[in-house]
């Protein structure tokens, strides 16, 4: 079961309260600003700055994680 719509529209990120996104592969949430990658474990989005990992830039799309 995927993040609801509601629940997207609702929740921000932690660290500089702006608009999330699902990413493409809907694992995680997507902040652009702040260019982290929040995951989404057993259908609960870990929305902790220091569990978030940080987009990779060479992908363009910001989609991409880093290893």
């Amino acid at each position: 079961m995927g993040i609801s719509k509601e629940l997207l529209e609702i929740l921000a990120c932690p660290k500089c309260k702006g608009e999330i996104k699902l990413n493409e592969s809907e694992d995680g949430l997507i902040c652009q600003k702040c260019q982290l990658l929040y995951e989404i474990r057993d259908g609960i989005p870990v929305m902790l700055i220091e569990e978030a990992k940080p987009l990779t830039s060479k992908a363009g799309n910001g989609h991409t994680r880093t290893s």
